[in-house]
């Protein structure tokens, strides 16, 4: 990847939507090279995709918690299965140190939140303990991959 596929990236990560003739422009390429680039870092797993970004409160999720869930030994592939498939976990990274999981969890409200604590986290395979911590409030939310990567 050279400096023109950073910033191809940077300008897609601020704004999905803009058209090839606009990332054309600001890159100093034509409409084509700009396409054929950013097919090419489709292709290559660089853009894994395009989305909208959606506000949880706007959909009624007031509630943001952070699980670290330790798995039995011999469960982390149906616990990895379970998780993907489970609508209120957000996100979820494997981790090293006191826990195995991190799980970002929307919910309603506490009692939605508490619902799925002890109603379907305990029984997503090889679960052995937890430990949530809710967010107050969000600070950042819209970081950069390609500033991380650049800075």
């Amino acid at each position: 990847m050279d400096r023109i596929d950073h910033k191809l990236l940077s300008l897609l990560e601020g704004d999905a939507r803009l058209s090839f003739a606009d990332l054309a422009e600001r890159t100093g390429l034509t409409k084509t090279p700009c396409w054929k680039r950013v097919q090419a870092l489709e292709q290559m797993g660089a853009i894994r995709g395009y989305r909208a970004i959606v506000d949880p409160p706007a959909l009624g999720l007031a509630t943001s918690a952070f699980v670290r869930v330790t798995i039995a030994f011999d469960k982390h592939d149906a616990f990895e299965a379970a998780v993907i498939r489970h609508p209120l976990i957000l996100s979820a990274h494997a981790t090293v140190g006191d826990s195995d999981y991190l799980l970002h969890v929307l919910a309603r409200d506490l009692t939605a939140l508490d619902d799925f604590l002890r109603g379907q986290l305990w029984r997503l395979p090889g679960v052995e303990r937890f430990s949530t911590t809710i967010a107050t409030r969000e600070i950042k939310t819209d970081g950069s991959v390609t500033a991380c990567a650049d800075g």
